[in-house]
């Protein structure tokens, strides 16, 4: 369960991870998914103290989206969430690289 979750929050975790469980999901895996979508969910909502650029700007909801942008479609993952890798990774030149040179960096 994230950290600073409030009640809702937790019920919302719970909810999603058994959702998954039951579709077959490894256990590591939902509990993953679970924690991703609450945390996006509290970032969109204020209640997170950081939040990234994907997480403010989308319009749609992660429930609305339905994995449209999983790292599996068609177009694979967005720029922004390339940029989220690149900066975990520490890539130098990463802001000023478009989404195919940091496809390329991070070796996709």
């Amino acid at each position: 369960m994230p950290a600073g979750s409030n009640k809702k929050r937790e019920r919302q975790y719970e909810h999603i991870k058994e959702s998954q469980e039951e579709r077959g999901v490894p256990e590591g895996r939902a509990k993953e998914i679970a924690a991703r979508t609450v945390n996006k969910e509290r970032a969109r909502a204020g209640e997170a103290k950081t939040a990234s650029r994907a997480s403010l700007r989308d319009k749609k909801s992660a429930y609305q989206r339905g994995g449209e942008r999983s790292h599996r479609g068609a177009q694979g993952p967005t720029r922004d969430q390339l940029y989220e890798e690149a900066r975990k990774k520490n890539i130098d030149g990463r802001s000023s690289m478009n989404k195919e040179e940091l496809r390329k960096a991070l070796g996709h």
